[in-house]
Parts: C-alpha cells; structure tokens; sequence
C-alpha cells in the first residue's frame, strides 16, 4: 500500500518559499518580454496616423526587441464587409518579403555543402535554358543574373495579374519567363526580378530533392514556430486570412483586382501574420535558422561589375536611417503592402502588413523601429 507523503509544519513553510520565488521568477521574466507601455502608446499612436491617412483598413504590426517576440496587434479590419477585426494572427499577403523567406532556405542547403551559389544554375534547375552567359545562384538571388521582371509593371499585364492557377508552380512560373533574352550581362547590373525567384525555388528543388514548398515548411516554418505561414492558394479556405483591398484615384476603398500567386510563390506568394513574421525575426536573430556567418553573408550587398551602388545583398535590402543600420525587405501586389525590418545590431525588428495595396508599410515600419531603439529625428544619410 502507498502511503501519503506528509510534510512537517517547517517543510510546508520552507516548499511555500520556494514556490513564492519560482513565481515571482516566472513573472518577471515575462515582463521582460513585454514591450514598455510607453513604446506601445508611441506605435499605436503611430498606426493611427497612418491608417487616418491612408484609410488601410486594416493593419497588423509585431515587434522585436533584445531578441524576443515581445508584442504583436492587429489595428481595424481583416474584412470590412463582415466587420472582421484584425489581429496579430491574420494572414495577409507578403509580396516580396517571400523573396528573404526563400533566400534563407537557399543559404541553409550553402550552409549544407548542397549548393555552390557560384555554380551556373542548370547544375540544380536543368529546365533553365544555357543563355548568353553563365547565370549562378548568388547572382539571381542578388537580382544580378539579367532575368526580367514582370513583362510591363503594369496591373494589367497578365502576369502582375495573373488569374490562372498552378498545380505545379516551379514549372509553371518557370515558363513565363525562361526563353527570354536576358537583360543585361549576368552580374554586370541590377535588375530586380520577382521572376528570377521562381528559378531560385528550382534551385532548391534540384538541391535538396524535395518540392519547393515543402522545403520551406520543413527548414524554415516549423523551426522558426511559423505555425500558419502557408501558400496565397485562392481555392482553398484559410482561416484567418485577410480580404485584399485597393483605393480609387477618388479615395474610395474596394476589393483588389484578383490575383492567383501561384506562379510565383518563391518570389511572391506567401501568406503569414504580423506574429509569425515576428518569429521569423527571432529564429534569423538567434541563429535558428543558419549560423551567423551565413546571415552576414546573406546581408552583404553585392557589387554590380559596371561600378554601381548596390544595396541588396541575397534576398535583402540594407538600408541606414536616424543612425539605425537595418536589413529587411518591402512587399506589394494586389491588396497587400508589407515591411520587414531587423536592425542586427540592436537585435530588434519590426513587421508591419496591410490589406492595402500602394501604402507606404516600410515608412511605417521605419517609424516603430525608431520608436523601439530610441533613435531621434536625424537626418537620413
């Protein structure tokens, strides 16, 4: 028979101590993790200002500092018809922030020995034509290569808006675009490519033998708890998920014209909220995802061979404002506008994403993180 283990009057005493500190422990190390009061009120006031002047109708915003996820919100509406507010773990469209999720799996197959980034790309994606001269991995990644972008920039060109959806979109997206003359000598000249992104996906199918996207939820998603970051397919039902809006040269909000990313999900195509965003900064930070060394290189601005001022690096932008040095990468397409910035040396981030296209996210983003590090007004240099 087992008997109840008694404890003495003192023992009592002494486990309720014990239990006392372990609480008080546990809730300061939580409010650790909280960001002050007075920088919530100063970016709240922040998005205030922006979505009064943008008329956004909704906005999600997270927040990194010495490290951590520390606050995330969601300000106005996901859906305006059905009066659906947003929050932290609404799924918008990230637009071109899909360009530093998949630069980061491409540096973990280097990091691997799976990938020679100076090796021609055919080494990995057969299904690229040989052109003119030889196109590697870094040089596409850095927007080097020569490969174009959309044919005219225009909403109406059929690939800005395209409507037709792929099953397999490496192939798919790959053949809007593999048999055209190059723009340029590869890596004589910059030229960004949301296009040449689809061939980076290729890549990393032919150099880890998995499909693209199951690649990036397997090495990127599940390590970094980026538990609802998933591909923008228009047929299926996702919780969660923002409805995209557009304003009129009057001012007046509507829904986005439509779009099926499909064709472009390396690039383009990613959903993900303002929070899982937010642990996307952290894992890249701590060194979750690759070693420091492999982020700094991913960092470093390329250099163009006809001499120009570069400030890409592979698959983010550096950027320096208010004396604040930042990496990060801006988004937009049909009803979206996205910002991701991480200023290393402060280890702080900011996410800000919108169910707006044509709004100016990156300023804001700029704004709270001038608001998390305590940087003045200075001037831009």
């Amino acid at each position: 028979m087992t008997r109840n283990k008694r404890f003495s009057q003192p023992q009592r005493a002494v486990l309720g101590w014990i239990g006392l500190i372990l609480l008080v422990t546990a809730f300061s190390l939580a409010q650790e993790h909280q960001l002050s009061p007075e920088k919530q009120t100063q970016i709240e006031a922040a998005v205030s200002k922006f979505m009064a002047s943008t008329h956004v109708p909704g906005v999600s915003v997270a927040v990194v500092e010495n490290g951590d996820y520390e606050w995330g919100s969601g300000f106005g509406l996901a859906d305006v018809e059905n009066n659906a507010p947003a929050s932290e773990h609404t799924l918008f469209r990230l637009a071109s922030i899909s360009k530093s999720l998949t630069a980061t799996a491409a540096m973990q197959l280097w990091e691997r020995g799976q990938i020679d980034l100076d090796a021609p790309v055919q080494k990995y994606c057969p299904a690229f034509p040989e052109k003119s001269g030889p196109i590697t991995t870094r040089q596409v990644m850095g927007h080097l290569a020569g490969i174009r972008h959309y044919k005219s920039g225009s909403q109406d060109d059929p690939e800005v808006g395209n409507t037709k959806h792929f099953d397999n979109p490496i192939q798919a997206g790959l053949d809007f675009f593999k048999n055209d003359a190059l723009l340029s000598e590869p890596g004589k000249q910059f030229h960004y490519s949301t296009q040449g992104y689809t061939l980076v996906g290729c890549v990393i199918e032919g150099a880890s033998h998995a499909k693209y996207v199951d690649f990036m939820r397997q090495n990127v998603f599940v390590p970094a708890a980026m538990d609802h970051t998933q591909t923008d397919d228009r047929f299926a039902i996702i919780p969660y998920r923002t409805r995209f809006y557009q304003k009129t040269e009057s001012g007046a909000v509507q829904n986005a014209d439509f779009l099926d990313s499909s064709y472009k999900i390396p690039g383009g195509g990613w959903l993900s909220s303002a929070e899982d965003m937010a642990r996307f900064e952290v894992a890249i930070l701590n060194d979750k995802l690759i070693k420091r060394a492999t982020r700094d290189l991913m960092w470093t601005p390329l250099k163009p061979s006809d001499g120009s001022k570069d400030g890409y690096g592979l698959g983010w932008g550096n950027g320096y404002d208010s004396g604040i040095a930042s990496v990060g990468h801006n988004g937009g397409q049909q009803g979206t506008s996205t910002a991701l910035t991480i200023a290393p040396a402060k280890r702080a981030g900011v996410v800000v994403l919108t169910n707006m296209e044509g709004a100016d996210a990156a300023d804001l983003a700029q704004q709270i993180l001038r608001v998390l590090v305590g940087a003045g007004n200075t001037p831009k240099k």
